[in-house]
């Protein structure tokens, strides 16, 4: 049986993948404006991350990361398929523009771990990973985009950078844990990687 993961070579079958899981990213940018509920104290639920996670997982590492980067190039290209319809070249320079290049190593991450261990466990673990890189590298990256070319609040400092995150830190806990155990799930039934 032909896999996706089973050899470098990138086929037809790859590019609809990788295209799907680049268009559920454009889509969970932006669930909001869709779905007004998913804002829960101000904070909205972006599914971005759940999805970049996803892709590691489901597609493997590289072709995980090659969507999330085709995700990335389409906003950069212009497309308003960031955070609030934003798009364009300089995005680079938004505070949370760190955020978008990490979701490239998330995904190559998540699906390295579940490339050589495929428990279910194996998944989830993947998924928390990746989402600890997401916060770690993406918190850094506004923390330095504040201090250095964008405007700080008084007194911005690291730690306030990570407070900011902590409101939206349990829902996407939960989210990676469900990309874990929704991600093993898929390979069982769309057996993309070779699971045991």
């Amino acid at each position: 049986m032909n896999t996706i993961t089973s050899t470098n070579s990138f086929k037809t079958i790859d590019l609809v993948y990788c295209g799907l899981f680049s268009t559920l990213m454009m889509i969970g940018a932006n669930i909001t404006s869709f779905v007004p509920f998913l804002v829960i104290g101000g904070v909205p639920i972006t599914l971005q991350t759940f999805f970049a996670i996803l892709a590691g997982l489901v597609l493997g590492g590289r072709k995980g990361a090659i969507a999330c980067t085709v995700y990335m190039l389409i906003g950069l290209a212009g497309a308003p398929v960031f955070s609030k319809f934003t798009g364009g070249f300089s995005a680079i320079l938004f505070p949370t523009f760190g955020f978008i290049i990490t979701f490239i190593l998330c995904a190559y991450v998540a699906g390295r771990i579940v490339e050589h261990y495929k428990t279910k466990t194996s998944y989830i673990f993947a998924a928390l990973i990746a989402l600890v890189i997401n916060y770690v590298l993406g918190t850094t990256w506004m923390y330095v985009a504040y201090k250095f070319w964008a405007a700080a609040p008084e007194g911005f400092s690291y730690g306030m950078a990570w407070l900011w995150m902590l409101p939206p830190m349990p829902k996407d806990i939960i989210l990676a844990i469900f990309a874990g155990i929704f991600g093993y799930r898929i390979q069982k039934v769309l057996k993309i990687l070779p699971i045991k």
